[in-house]
């Protein structure tokens, strides 16, 4: 997702405010004059030294990988390999692995606490994911099993070493490979001390190490113990970050390359055992041992996580889109010459109207086919591959800026308020609440229903009248101040041809963050 944002649209910053939690999305880098003068001369001297040399190591990593997995068929690889394959190829690996990470500058790895065995805890849950350099952890945990993404097999070297592994594989492509990957994970973690210990990084993606993500629930399903593993990175300079916004790959690989030494800190917290409750309900025992584990690393515990491609932070009871998907239509049409003000959407209030891809070209006079498929995609689709054009409409009108935050709120209710069925007047019902928030603030639907459901007052009908939905968006301490800073209308109309780009020093993400940055997701 591009950075930037079209019209007068800004971004909730969560860092604002004096009680707000910091922002685990976001790292900053600040170097002063020696400092950079240091990462200089260390950078053309030591870091392409460092770097070529692990390379070399990298490949020499290939054989001992493919020698374990040799020969074997998939319904042998469905056991622990041992034998002669596993002490000779596990310590091969090992020992290459350790060699790797010395000659990236990490010169010292320190283990704090006692590592549980296989049997106490089948498995290890380690936070905060703060880096591609995390991998290290499996060292002194003795390379355990991983859990990562199908498609990484196909990436060399590093699909050898994922089958060498073992590791447990889940594709996002594939809806019923999530089912399978939960009874895998079931089926080894009760296995008796059969497998080995399967480690995840429960958070899912990389943050800044300000806070934990939220834990995703993968690693608790099959309800037994498990043992935290906490990772940090005690150096004088942070280079090690690989947040959402912030340093690239290379820049994050050559200046950690270029530090004389890098230390990584392990610590195993004792063995967190489960609570009846806790091993019924896998997301309250995810919740209950990131507590645990944002208490010893003196952090806190944040809802914030991705969702889809989008990383998601909690305002009130209500999750948002740090920056909404509804920004890159803004940048389609801009690319495309469109001002969504001259559009003649036509959308009827209260009313569906379904709309196939081709109608909705002529109606945004769009012809180029790649800037159309770009623009429809940003809208949920049906079973028949429809939109509705009510949801059309709003996204134009919420780019356009030409109408002020109380008038654009009163079009939103229009739009999606139904006719009741007993009683004069027309309500917003859970369905169109949703649909507002998902398309305006990025919000993730259920999170919406939720608040719908809390909002709608008890014993009443479950929907929200005018006068109740513009008490919400446009006067409540919390939500109110959400919309008009997501929504800030200019004072004039203005067309997406003047609309900032994502490089301008005044553009609202660039503003929001200090950073003007290609934005990037970090997931496993």
């Amino acid at each position: 997702m591009s950075q930037g944002s079209p019209g007068a649209w800004a971004p909730l910053d969560p860092t604002s405010g004096p009680s707000a939690p910091p922002n685990p999305f976001v790292h900053e880098l600040h170097l002063s004059g020696l400092q950079r003068v240091k990462f200089c001369l260390l950078g053309v001297l030591l870091a392409p030294i460092r770097v070529l040399l692990a390379f070399i190591v990298l490949f020499l990593l290939w054989p001992f990988a493919w020698l374990q997995v040799a020969g074997l068929t998939e319904e042998q690889l469905q056991e622990p390999v041992t034998g002669w394959r596993k002490t000779v190829c596990h310590n091969g690996v090992l020992g290459l692995s350790r060699l790797l990470f010395f000659l990236l500058g990490f010169l010292r790895i320190r283990v704090r606490g006692q590592r549980a065995s296989r049997l106490e805890a089948p498995v290890l849950v380690a936070a905060p994911h703060s880096t591609f350099f995390d991998p290290i952890v499996l060292l002194p945990c003795d390379l355990p099993k991983v859990v990562s993404r199908a498609e990484n097999l196909s990436v060399p070297v590093i699909g050898a070493l994922l089958r060498f592994n073992q590791a447990i594989l889940v594709s996002r492509h594939d809806p019923a490979s999530r089912r399978r990957v939960v009874e895998e994970v079931r089926r080894r973690a009760t296995s008796g001390g059969k497998w080995p210990q399967v480690l995840f990084f429960p958070e899912g993606t990389c943050s800044n190490k300000k806070a934990l993500l939220k834990f995703k629930a993968g690693a608790f399903i099959a309800g037994v113990p498990v043992q935290p593993v906490l990772i940090r990175y005690p150096n004088s300079l942070d280079t090690t970050s690989w947040a959402w916004r912030g340093p690239g790959v290379l820049k994050v690989l050559w200046l950690t390359a270029s530090q004389p030494c890098s230390i990584v800190d392990v610590e195993f917290l004792p063995v967190y055992q489960p609570s009846p409750e806790e091993s019924k309900d896998p997301t309250l025992y995810a919740n209950n041992v990131q507590r645990v584990m944002a208490q010893a690393l003196g952090i806190p515990a944040t809802e914030c996580e991705f969702v889809g491609s989008l990383p998601v932070i909690v305002v009130g009871q209500l999750k948002v889109a740090l920056e909404p998907r509804l920004w890159e239509l803004g940048k389609v049409l801009q690319k495309a010459g469109l001002s969504p003000g001259c559009v003649d959407t036509g959308a009827e209030p209260g009313r569906s109207r379904m709309i196939s891809q081709e109608a909705f070209a002529q109606q945004l006079q769009l012809s180029d086919p790649q800037t159309v498929a770009g623009a429809f995609s940003y809208f949920q689709e049906d079973a028949k591959g429809l939109v509705d054009f009510r949801n059309v409409a709003l996204a134009l009108a919420a780019l356009d800026g030409g109408r002020s935050l109380e008038e654009l709120i009163r079009l939103a209710f229009e739009l999606f308020a139904e006719e009741q069925a007993e009683g004069p007047g027309r309500l917003l019902y859970k369905d169109g609440f949703s649909t507002i928030l998902h398309l305006l603030l990025g919000s993730p639907r259920p999170a919406a229903t939720t608040l719908h459901a809390e909002l709608c007052q008890p014993g009443c009908s479950q929907g929200l009248s005018l006068h109740e939905f513009q008490n919400f968006s446009l006067h409540d301490p919390l939500y109110g101040k959400l919309f008009s800073t997501y929504l800030r209308p200019p004072h004039k109309p203005r067309s997406t041809s003047q609309m900032p780009e994502a490089s301008s020093p005044s553009s609202p993400t660039a503003l929001a963050n200090g950073t003007v940055q290609a934005p990037k997701q970090k997931d496993d």
